[in-house]
């Protein structure tokens, strides 16, 4: 005899009731979903001191005359002498920075002269600085910016400071480990946190004697982190 229609309703209510039930019994790796392992975060910095061992200097020349190309001219002619003046001082990486030429007005917009202006950075030891700032001025210079100094080892210190991030990432998980009373594994993930170098101010070594004093002080190469570890 054909079941009834009411008994296979009740049949098909009982069968779906039984899939959901295996359904929610299952682990969730029977579903191919990730299990998320115990984990935790820190961040971590790290700094590197070093002694700047560079430095570069601008220096200009700002001349005025009555017509644009007299002014032009004189500022030619003096340029020429700074950039000679720096390349004998052991200038080096010597680039033009500012090449200008604009009329002088007075108080009722009238032109009454033209300024030009021309300005030129030079790169050298911390201990030739001094040196290539009075070159440059004995030349004819009549602006002069800088120095700014720079580390020509950043990169590899850079590294040194990305390592000392980590290690103080993991130093600060073990401190976390022994109040919560859990192990720390493994590295799961770390990211990187970009950084600049920062002066900081401290008296050093002057350049040369009878120069325009330069005092290099010390820079500090930053990196800092963020790193997940394993807990076991």
């Amino acid at each position: 005899m054909r079941p009834s229609l009411p008994t296979l309703v009740a049949l098909g209510v009982v069968a779906a009731v039984v899939v959901a039930v295996v359904a929610v019994s299952r682990p969730a790796s029977a579903h191919g979903d990730a299990v998320t392992p115990d984990s935790v975060t820190t961040s971590g910095h790290g700094v590197v001191t070093l002694v700047p061992d560079r430095a570069t200097v601008t220096a200009g020349v700002h001349t005025q005359a009555a017509t644009a190309a007299d002014a032009l001219d004189r500022n030619s002619k003096k340029m020429n002498a700074v950039v000679a003046a720096l390349k004998q001082a052991g200038g080096t990486e010597l680039q033009t920075q500012q090449v200008s030429l604009a009329p002088q007005t007075d108080e009722n917009g009238q032109v009454r002269s033209y300024a030009a202006d021309d300005s030129v950075s030079a790169t050298a030891a911390i201990a030739d600085a001094g040196a290539l700032i009075d070159a440059a001025v004995t030349a004819g210079a009549n602006t002069v910016d800088g120095p700014a100094l720079s580390v020509s080892g950043r990169d590899a210190a850079y590294r040194q400071a990305l390592a000392k991030a980590v290690q103080d990432a993991r130093a600060k998980a073990d401190a976390l480990a022994r109040a919560g009373g859990f192990a720390v594994g493994p590295v799961s993930s770390v990211a990187e946190q970009s950084a600049t170098p920062q002066p900081v101010l401290q008296a050093a070594a002057s350049a040369k004697a009878l120069s325009t004093p330069v005092e290099p002080g010390t820079q500090d190469i930053g990196a800092d982190v963020t790193v997940t570890f394993a807990i076991r």
